[in-house]
């Protein structure tokens, strides 16, 4: 993020219930305008891998065996999808709904013989955007259920599969959505190092002289920060479950590297909870910043009033009543016939002249919207 970039800041808004009050449980319900999915299922076991998209899900039974396999959807806009999912793999009504209801915090729920878990991916390119990601795993599966508005940050993961590298293709499916979790945490780290070059950058411009737009822009950021700071929070108790509880999907050795997923989780929890205080600070410093200046314009302002009192004070005692009488040098515009139009464009000279000298000190500034 530069000053030279130009934009509207607009985040989406995490809390978007679409259930209807009094829905039976389990039912699901697609918020309107979302994409049609998009099915792309990765196949493969330690020696092969099979890559292909499928239109007709009842093609995967067929598909099936001792392999692993990744049933990833992108975009929520056919509800047949999920739920035809659900009836092939044997998942949770209650899980499949979650899935589709676009509001849900980060968390992992077990169920009898899979896992649902969920989680947020972060994503900045002109805007900050949200997009919820759920994962069911069980024996020999996972499947991702995505908004499909946005890119996703699991195209490592693809590359890893594509050249077998590391025990992604000799591990089982609980190895897989480690990988996936990993992937999207990651993804958040980039996204807070531009919130943090950003507010280097803020900084600099509060401390500028006349910069009036760094108000804007710290609000925005205070505001971004919240927004991640819901997003994220939840994960220090959804890894904590994935690596402390005993679940039998889960194989000890991945306990291990889900550990590390809590790690990220914490430090990426720790970035933003000190990114909100520097922000806090920030505003603390733009603030005495406007009331430094302001204490500098009463300072010459009041040496300007210093200056005038006196000479006020004897224009009003003697009311320049001067005869002219007695001297050509006592008040002579008072007898030239233009002497009273004459005043007026000399007041005017004057006021502009001070109107003009303030402005170019910046004390007549208009407070800049943010450049962000």
């Amino acid at each position: 993020m530069t000053r030279k970039t130009k934009r509207k800041r607009t985040t989406r808004n995490l809390a978007r219930h679409v259930r209807e009050p009094g829905a039976a449980p389990g039912t699901l319900h697609s918020r309107p305008g979302m994409p049609q999915p998009k099915i792309e299922v990765f196949r493969y076991g330690p020696e092969d891998l099979d890559q292909f998209s499928i239109e007709d899900l009842n093609d995967i039974p067929s598909i099936r065996d001792d392999h692993v396999i990744w049933v990833n959807v992108e975009g929520l806009g056919d509800l047949d999808v999920p739920r035809k999912l659900g009836e092939l793999f044997g998942l949770h009504p209650l899980a499949l709904e979650d899935s589709v209801n676009l509001h849900q915090r980060a968390k992992v729920e077990e169920y009898e013989d899979h896992l649902f878990i969920v989680l947020w991916m972060i994503m900045m390119d002109k805007d900050l955007e949200f997009e919820q990601v759920s994962l069911f795993v069980g024996k020999g599966f996972v499947i991702t259920l995505q908004e499909g508005t946005l890119g996703d940050n699991l195209g490592p993961v693809r590359e890893r599969l594509k050249i077998g590298r590391g025990r992604i293709l000799k591990a089982g499916a609980d190895y897989l959505a480690y990988a996936l979790i990993d992937a999207i945490i990651d993804g958040y780290f980039p996204v807070l190092e531009r919130f943090s070059d950003e507010m280097e950058e803020t900084e600099r411009a509060v401390i500028a002289v006349g910069n009036d737009g760094s108000l804007s822009r710290i609000l925005d950021i205070k505001h971004e920060l919240q927004i991640l700071r819901r997003s994220i929070w939840p994960l220090r108790e959804m890894t904590n479950v994935l690596t402390r509880d005993t679940i039998d999907l889960i194989h000890p050795e991945t306990r291990l590297y889900l550990r590390d997923c809590h790690d990220h989780a914490i430090q990426a929890i720790e970035l933003v909870e000190s990114y909100r205080e520097r922000a806090s600070t920030l505003m603390e410093a733009h603030m005495s910043s406007v009331s430094f200046r302001m204490n500098q314009v009463m300072q010459v302002l009041t040496v300007i009033s210093t200056l005038f009192i006196p000479l006020t004070f004897i224009v009003g005692v003697y009311g320049m009543n001067f005869d002219g009488a007695v001297s050509y040098l006592n008040m002579p515009e008072l007898r030239w016939a233009y002497g009273y139009p004459m005043l007026w464009v000399v007041m005017l000279l004057i006021v502009g002249a001070q109107l003009y000298l303030f402005h170019q000190i910046g004390w007549l500034s208009v407070p800049r919207r943010s450049l962000r």
